[in-house]
């Protein structure tokens, strides 16, 4: 199944987080799983922030591309659209709350799990949670705000 972000038009998909086009970039994937959003996400050895452990920076990209991408699918789903379908839905971050809950490990892939809380107008709200081995060491709140069709064009 394509990741919400293989849908993207190329002229907004060269974000450092979620753009398939940069290839510096995490490049996230994420999926619907039910009606929660997942992405998987391997950190390396440069997002590291004491030995062992990942940089808190990183957990807070994660959750803002993860939150964005799923706000934009979230809006074609209530819409009964396909996400390749005109015009695109593509969502900028509104705000980012993110609660560090404890470490978060080096070498386990981290799951990174949303729900849609609300959608009100161009405005959708996604709960995060990102897990390492099993473990909830971060959570997010993201206020996604529609992308103006003058921004990024």
């Amino acid at each position: 199944m394509p990741a919400f972000q293989d849908h993207y038009p190329e002229n907004v998909a060269h974000c450092y987080g979620c753009g398939r086009l940069n290839p510096a970039g995490h490049q996230i994937k994420t999926v619907w799983e039910g009606d929660e959003s997942v992405t998987r996400f391997q950190p390396k050895p440069e997002h590291t922030a004491i030995p062992g452990f990942v940089y808190g920076g990183l957990l807070a990209s994660l959750i803002d591309c993860h939150s964005t991408g799923t706000a934009a699918a979230a809006m074609y789903r209530a819409e009964n659209r396909a996400m390749d379908s005109q015009p695109p839905f593509r969502f900028v971050t509104g705000s980012l709350q993110v609660s560090y809950l404890k470490p978060t490990p080096l070498g386990p892939i981290l799951e990174i799990r949303g729900k849609v809380r609300e959608i009100k107008g161009r405005k959708v709200i996604v709960d995060t949670t990102v897990y390492a081995d099993g473990v909830a060491t971060a959570t997010g709140e993201v206020v996604a705000l529609q992308m103006p069709d003058s921004f990024g064009g």
